[in-house]
């Protein structure tokens, strides 16, 4: 009896979560404001992390003053202010609401917790969805399976360039994009080379053959499928060095051939299978994935497995390794997770990278997921 009644009350949180979750996407409304501080609840210091807790009222004054010393944040009038810490107390409500949703990782107050979702998807995703799988990507060959590792870490390997910051661009395909050939042109050339986002936002326009209007359009967002197919036709990628990011796409293409410092020899679109994701992570190198972010804004740390996520993908990371970790709650199981490398700098998530359960394509995490090989250059 008691079993029944505990799961009764699990699926009464998740229907309440559910049909609240389509007034949190929404921007912030005054109403909102005005009736949020009761719904509004504590948060609490933590490891110098505000982690929400739903156990006392909050007052939200000292926590936003929290939060803008700890992230440098400050408003140019009072009228912004206001509108930012309305925000932010409806994102408190989202975090506590994404607690309860995601038990086994930890959410809260990060960087992004005065954007409103909608402001959140436009600056920090990017992934075009309208755009199709490029000719020249062909599905991967099927791996076997029969001795993969139980743990793997591309880090460990040395395949793995320190993690980057897209800033408020929507180009998460493009670092998505060089964080795989990256990889890729270690395992061919033994070197680790930090490859040119900034080349790829302003030069690639890769567009969808049925669709002209789908192109890859730097902040506008992409698909890392056609950015290595640009790649393949432009003959490679320049250096980070050579060619920096800016953040912006508003400069003109200064792709220099002479500078190339990585080849895309071919791509491939990997089987939705997660033996054969796993399979190819170990043979090829971290992989080009798409992921649905929804709860990335309020993730912390710990294994992300939440109860009810879109597979609806909206945003490009690079799957870099995978492993099992601890106890999760009420599934009395271990948690077998991905290891994703993010762009939104060290600041965000465990030192920017984000573990999300896997065994059921949460958030859609193994429905776009790409391989790419490169070729030894001379430079």
């Amino acid at each position: 009896m008691a079993s029944r009644f505990t799961l009764l009350f699990l699926y009464s949180i998740l229907i309440a979560t559910s049909f609240r979750c389509s007034i949190a996407d929404a921007d912030v409304t005054e109403s909102a404001a005005e009736s949020g501080d009761l719904l509004i609840r504590q948060v609490v210091d933590h490891g110098g992390e505000e982690v929400v807790d739903g156990n006392t009222l909050l007052n939200a004054d000292h926590h936003f003053a929290i939060f803008k010393r700890r992230f440098g944040k400050s408003y140019a009038t009072q009228e912004e202010h206001d509108h930012r810490f309305a925000v932010f107390k409806a994102n408190l409500r989202r975090a506590w609401r994404h607690q309860k949703l995601d038990p086994s990782a930890v959410h809260g107050v990060t960087q992004f917790s005065d954007l409103t979702p909608r402001e959140f998807r436009r600056q920090f995703f990017g992934l075009n969805r309208r755009l199709r799988l490029p000719s020249d990507a062909h599905k991967a060959p099927i791996l076997p399976t029969n001795d993969l590792p139980t743990d793997f870490d591309w880090r460990d390997h040395g395949a793995v360039t320190p993690v980057k910051n897209q800033g408020s661009c929507g180009s998460c395909w493009s670092f998505s994009t060089t964080g795989a050939l990256e990889g890729a042109n270690f395992l061919a050339t033994g070197n680790l080379v930090s490859l040119s986002e900034q080349q790829l936002v302003d030069c690639d326009h890769e567009c969808d053959p049925e669709e002209k209007d789908s192109c890859d359009s730097g902040c506008n967002g992409g698909l890392m499928n056609s950015a290595f197919e640009y790649t393949l036709k432009a003959g490679g990628l320049m250096r980070e060095e050579d060619y920096p990011y800016t953040g912006t796409d508003r400069g003109a293409c200064k792709f220099e051939k002479t500078k190339i410092a990585a080849k895309v020899s071919n791509f491939s679109v990997v089987s939705l299978d997660e033996d054969q994701i796993a399979a190819n992570l170990v043979k090829n190198g971290p992989l080009a994935v798409a992921i649905n972010a929804v709860f990335m804004q309020t993730y912390m740390k710990g294994v992300s497995c939440p109860y009810i996520c879109s597979k609806r993908l909206d945003h490009g990371v690079l799957l870099v390794g995978y492993g099992e970790s601890g106890y999760a709650p009420i599934r009395l199981k271990e948690k077998p997770y991905w290891i994703i490398k993010n762009s939104w700098g060290e600041n965000w998530g465990e030192n920017g990278y984000y573990k999300i359960c896997r065994g059921r394509n949460l958030c859609g995490v193994d429905s776009m997921v790409s391989t790419v090989a490169a070729v030894t250059t001379s430079n």
